[in-house]
């Protein structure tokens, strides 16, 4: 598991995290204090208040929590989804599931997340376990 101190650089969480985005890294914050992890990136500790936050490689593994589907004409794209995802490491991140049709997202179904370029910014999306 790769470390490197989040309050190491002058930039915010923030923008630390859309960097490592860019660079095709997806981490998530993990606090020396009391060892919980956190997502979205924040300067204390949610959990506990500490300081002393790293930045960590997740596993990638997560479970459908939620989602809602968004319908739209072909013409404007088509239909995409929304979902919450609850991370191995105990964080829940809202993106979308690629590679799955709408009728065929499933709330608890395992997922595994990939860092994308979608225009000008990269994202984190999920695809199905089996898939990935």
């Amino acid at each position: 598991m790769q470390l490197e101190q989040a309050g190491s650089a002058a930039r915010g969480p923030q923008e630390q995290y859309f960097s490592k985005l860019a660079e095709g890294r997806f981490q998530i914050q993990r606090c020396a204090g009391c060892g919980a992890h956190q997502f979205y990136p924040r300067v204390l500790c949610m959990h506990c208040g500490a300081a002393d936050l790293a930045w960590t490689d997740p596993s990638g593994a997560g479970t459908v929590y939620s989602f809602s589907i968004v319908r739209r004409k072909p013409e404007a794209g088509g239909d995409y989804n929304v979902a919450l995802v609850d991370l191995e490491e105990g964080v829940r991140m809202m993106s979308r599931i690629d590679g799955v049709a709408p009728d065929g997202l499933r709330i608890g179904m395992p997922v595994r997340a990939r860092v994308v370029r979608d225009a000008d910014q990269a994202q984190v999306v999920f695809v199905p376990a089996e898939e990935a």
